[in-house]
């Protein structure tokens, strides 16, 4: 079963584009549990543009361009977590900012993967401060108990910082997407393919 959950190790990161790779490599469902911010094109939206897969309602739609805790409070919703259960079968869930954005006040998303124990790869630009960002997630993650597929790269190459994070932490990185310019579906998918295996996500 293709079943995992993609965060990230911060907002912008590029998580939405390595998700509908994702989805369109696999034929794989997707789902956004929550979309805070509507003026713009949504995640869901890219996802389906990108990757031409079945993409299941968001439990959540804010208004609001913020962390889905405080969106939800600016909008007058109660984000009910039982409706936060992930839908069965195949599915690639894409999780909101980093791993430790709150949901509500008192959850946040790793508490969700925690409690789904949906294997998680977590995607990390390979910018400068990527290490400690990096590692900082592997360990949050790791701390509640989430299961973790591998790390996946994005951006242009850094082999010292990619290599280390996967040494230091144990976890398997599993490829890099580059900047992808223009962002169209067969641009995409060529590099997903030549970078990454598909086994690792089968």
């Amino acid at each position: 079963m293709t079943r995992f959950v993609v965060t990230g190790t911060d907002t912008g990161i590029g998580k939405t584009i390595f998700s509908a790779a994702l989805a369109g490599a696999t034929g794989a469902p997707y789902w956004k549990p929550i979309q805070s911010g509507l003026d713009e094109e949504t995640d869901s939206e890219v996802v389906a543009r990108l990757a031409g897969v079945l993409v299941r309602p968001e439990a959540y739609r804010l208004n609001t361009p913020a962390s889905p805790h405080f969106a939800a409070e600016i909008d007058g919703v109660t984000i009910d977590l039982a409706t936060l259960t992930p839908p069965p079968g195949d599915l690639i869930i894409e999780g909101a900012g980093g791993a430790l954005v709150p949901v509500t006040r008192t959850i946040l998303y790793a508490d969700l993967f925690a409690r789904w124990q949906i294997p998680v790869i977590v995607c990390a630009r390979t910018a400068l401060g990527t290490i400690n960002h990096s590692l900082l997630t592997i360990e949050a993650l790791r701390a509640r108990g989430v299961p973790i597929r591998g790390i996946a790269f994005l951006g242009d190459a850094v082999e010292d910082s990619e290599a280390i994070i996967s040494q230091i932490s144990g976890v398997r990185r599993l490829g890099r997407l580059p900047i992808i310019n223009p962002l169209t579906p067969d641009n995409l998918a060529q590099p997903f393919a030549a970078n990454f295996h598909l086994a690792d996500f089968q």
